[in-house]
């Protein structure tokens, strides 16, 4: 009986947006911290962030999400208003409930000390936030009192129980309860407050605005107890977050740093510079435990080191675009992986320990990625192929093509480069074009048989895989093998025995390639929707297929009738590339920007 389980998951990083704020949730019980992305809210160990889980179970994009103070339950909400109680002990995290406080964006939620009750605040139709019980949803007072979307809230974490609130009207909303009635505003803020936040013991809370000011105010009489630095920042405050000990304040802000205050003293004890270009603008912060940890507009998660501000512990990158491309080195080790937005990471396979490829890349999608030896082949729709050194990892700018037209696949055999782009063939050698085919159907894929030398490539137009041979420099027509939809995908298995084609009428194609007919009678058709890309296990015997139904099929060669479903692979996210890390190991990636790293067993060897 044939099996799979997901042995890794390297998580997409949160989604982010000029000149909005985003809000990291923390486990109270210091293992775990959660962010948004999508539909997703991603659950990462702060020790070790290579481990992680995701939460698909919202139908919109999701803003915020926070474990409750027990660590029983997150809340997480999305852009419809929705927020959903689940659980964190079970792997299929059981929903509690789900409740819809008001319509529009949810922007932040806060939990009661006790677990009981939970605030949300955002951008609602009819009002802007909203108190309630977290196990029946009934109303325990109103947030109301501002009179512009309310970006920030929190629970004062002990009693009596006060609600603070950070509006786009410049105010901060002081609520006393329950029930929850509105008792003040206060209006040192001169732009958009973005953020407020009780200190751990309660006796305190700090705010952070678009004005660049930060203000500590004693949450008995919510009086002024003065501004922190004079302004804190010299650009807008993201993220304002208290050590444990409630001694320091972390602030981020879009002035591309962070800075750490003594909450006693509001001098500024030291600056944590986060780069030079817009990318390093610092989003949110969240402190927990030992971890002081920063997101900026690049997506990028920062720890800080609070002893050394020059040099953070460690950085965490990755994707927070949809990945259009994958590839492994020679020996496996390492996946590279390039998305929509141009950038391209490499991960390590054991471990998902990460970095990204320096140097100047495309700046928009990535269509085709190859290794050869030491070198990264990359081609993109700013209609070049670019070459990176791994020695390095960074782009060197030698030896890079204008292709005259957007490519959609490439492969490498020996010293050619063979690259399909919309309109033509290309064949290059050292930097140069040295061979040309036109096309009428426009290219989807391309493949290189690599002991035959026949290439494949697929049609997006006439529906046909095209399969050429090459003499020299230049092509001739060899055969023609019809489909009842685009040809999306075609790869050559390693022994040059089969080859694979995949269709936008859900099918996937095994033709043996002495004849290019097909090698069974059983055709594979068990994907529901357009099937994206084909991939091959380094022994020739299994094919993987991913869809835009977002399943993973295996199939094998052997044995026809045989095939391993891996449902719902990358929930509500089409698959849209597959590698073989060894013959029991298949890397997928998705439209989330997850990767993930699947396990399969009980195929004949």
């Amino acid at each position: 009986m044939s099996s799979y389980n997901c042995r890794s998951i390297f998580a997409t990083l949160p989604r982010t947006q000029r000149g909005n704020p985003i809000v990291l949730g923390g486990d109270p019980k210091g293992k775990n911290f959660l962010y948004a992305n999508g539909n997703s809210v991603v659950i990462r160990n702060i020790e070790d962030p290579a481990v992680s889980d995701i939460y698909t179970e919202h139908c919109v994009a999701v803003n915020v999400a926070k474990y409750s103070p027990s660590g029983f339950y997150i809340a997480s909400a999305d852009q419809s208003g929705k927020i959903r109680l689940w659980d964190t002990v079970n792997k299929e995290h059981i929903l509690k409930a789900e409740y819809q406080p008001f319509g529009g964006p949810i922007k932040d939620v806060a939990w009661s000390p006790d677990s009981q009750r939970i605030v949300v605040v955002g951008e609602g139709r009819e009002r802007f936030g909203h108190v309630f019980m977290a196990d029946t949803g009934t109303s325990v007072g109103e947030i109301s009192g501002q009179s512009k979307p309310i970006n920030s809230c929190d629970f004062k974490p002990s009693r009596p129980f006060r609600i603070i609130t950070g509006s786009e009207d410049n105010t901060i909303g002081i609520y006393e309860g329950p029930p929850f009635k509105f008792k003040m505003t206060k209006t040192d803020h001169g732009r958009f407050v973005q953020a407020v936040r009780y200190s751990p013991d309660g006796e305190k809370f700090a705010s952070g605005g678009f004005d660049g000011k930060v203000f500590l105010y004693n949450s008995k009489d919510s009086d002024l107890i003065g501004e922190v630095g004079s302004p804190a920042h010299n650009g807008g405050v993201y993220g304002v977050a208290f050590s444990p000990d409630g001694k320091k304040l972390l602030t981020a802000s879009g002035d591309k740093t962070c800075r750490l205050w003594d909450v006693e003293s509001r001098e500024m004890i030291s600056e944590f510079p986060m780069g030079n270009q817009v990318e390093d603008q610092q989003v949110s912060c969240l402190w927990q435990g030992e971890h002081a940890i920063t997101v900026s507009l690049s997506g990028f998660i920062t720890y800080l080191d609070i002893n050394n501000p020059a040099k953070p512990l460690r950085i965490i990158k990755g994707h927070n675009k949809p990945i259009t491309v994958m590839c492994l080195n020679d020996d496996r080790t390492k996946i590279f992986t390039g998305s929509h937005d141009g950038f391209v990471t490499y991960w390590d396979a054991k471990t998902g320990v990460n970095d990204r490829i320096s140097g100047t890349g495309h700046g928009n999608q990535i269509n085709g990625m190859k290794i050869v030896g030491n070198i990264l082949y990359t081609c993109g729709i700013d209609d070049n192929l670019r070459l990176a050194d791994l020695g390095t990892f960074a782009y060197t700018n030698v030896n890079d093509v204008k292709l005259g037209s957007q490519p959609r696949g490439m492969d490498i055999s020996g010293n050619k480069v063979i690259i399909a782009t919309v309109k033509e063939l290309l064949i290059l050698e050292d930097g140069k074009k040295v061979g040309s085919c036109s096309t009428q159907y426009e290219p989807s894929s391309l493949s290189i048989n690599p002991v035959s030398g026949d290439i494949a490539v697929g049609g997006s137009m006439d529906n046909k895989t095209h399969i050429y041979m090459l003499t020299g420099t230049s092509f001739s027509t060899k055969a023609e093998m019809d489909h009842l939809g685009p040809v999306t995908d075609v790869s050559y298995s390693p022994d040059g025995n089969y080859l694979a084609a995949s269709d936008g009428h859900r099918k996937v194609m095994l033709y043996s390639t002495s004849t290019y007919e097909l090698a069974h009678s059983k055709e594979w058709g068990f994907h529901s929707a357009k099937v994206n890309c084909v991939a091959w296990s380094p022994d020739s015997k299994l094919v993987a297929s991913g869809s835009l139904d977002c399943t993973v099929i295996v199939w094998s060669v052997e044995q026809p009738a045989k095939h391993l479903v891996i449902k719902n692979a990358h929930p509500q996210s089409q698959i849209t590339r597959l590698a073989w890390l060894d013959n029991n190991s298949i890397v997928s990636t998705g439209q989330d920007a997850n990767v993930k790293i699947w396990e399969v067993s009980g195929f004949p060897n």
